[in-house]
């Protein structure tokens, strides 16, 4: 691969912030290939070279992913001075300069959230052209039926005239209050609440359960998050392709 700077390499791979990484480094604790490292911004190639860091040898990735059961109260954002984000939930040891999420959940909304340092894959997530399926688990004030099955294969038109794109709401559940999985492939701002509100019902809850090929892990409790599993990883590149 493309030589990069040494500092960021290391930022990279979650040892600080490159502010921080430039410390090890002044401080002797960094080697590439058995010699000293002195120069912060050194180019070096990490996957043809041995980093390490107090002689303890670092495997090099070029992407990190996460998936995350995103709890109600947290925004989906990579920081900010008043609420707690979804990065803030990750061990320490995860976080890195670009890692960021996939998409966006409501404050409210629980659930899958993949976050990832690849920004190539993020965009074909979620371009609108590619309809990824996302799937949910909606509760809602009032009973579901054949009319919402209806409204939401056909397309809902939003207060704002917007025309949804077709989607499908299998009934769990149709006396109040009425619980379903409703899958779309868009991505419009609070989507499913206004498709709800259009055929005059609240959404009380709502859970992502699905996005493409990934599936919420349910080991994981609210607030909870892995790496992706090697076999996560390949299907959703191999979904990407397709």
């Amino acid at each position: 691969m493309a030589r990069e700077r040494l500092d960021r390499i290391l930022a990279h791979l979650g040892l600080g912030s490159r502010k921080e990484v430039k410390g090890l480094i002044k401080a002797g604790k960094i080697t590439v290939d058995g010699r000293l490292a002195n120069d912060p911004g050194e180019p070096i190639d990490p996957e043809s070279c041995c980093l390490a860091v107090d002689g303890q040898c670092l495997t090099y990735r070029r992407h990190f992913h996460y998936l995350l059961n995103k709890p109600s109260g947290v925004i989906t954002a990579t920081t900010d001075r008043r609420e707690r984000t979804v990065l803030d939930l990750l061990p320490a040891e995860w976080r890195r300069p670009n890692l960021f999420p996939v998409g966006r959940l409501d404050k409210d909304t629980e659930g899958l959230l993949l976050l990832t340092t690849d920004g190539q894959l993020a965009h074909r997530l979620l371009a609108p052209k590619h309809h990824v399926d996302k799937t949910y688990l909606v509760r809602v004030d009032g009973p579901l039926g054949e009319r919402e099955q209806k409204a939401i294969e056909q397309g809902v038109e939003l207060e704002d005239g917007y025309l949804t794109q077709p989607g499908r709401l299998e009934i769990l559940r149709a006396e109040t209050p009425g619980e379903g999985l409703i899958t779309i492939h868009e991505g419009k701002y609070h989507q499913i609440k206004r498709m709800f509100a259009a055929l005059g019902l609240k959404v009380i809850y709502l859970k992502r359960m699905s996005m493409g090929p990934l599936q919420l892990d349910p080991a994981l409790a609210p607030g909870e998050a892995r790496p992706l599993t090697a076999a996560e990883e390949a299907s959703l590149y191999a979904f990407i392709q397709t």
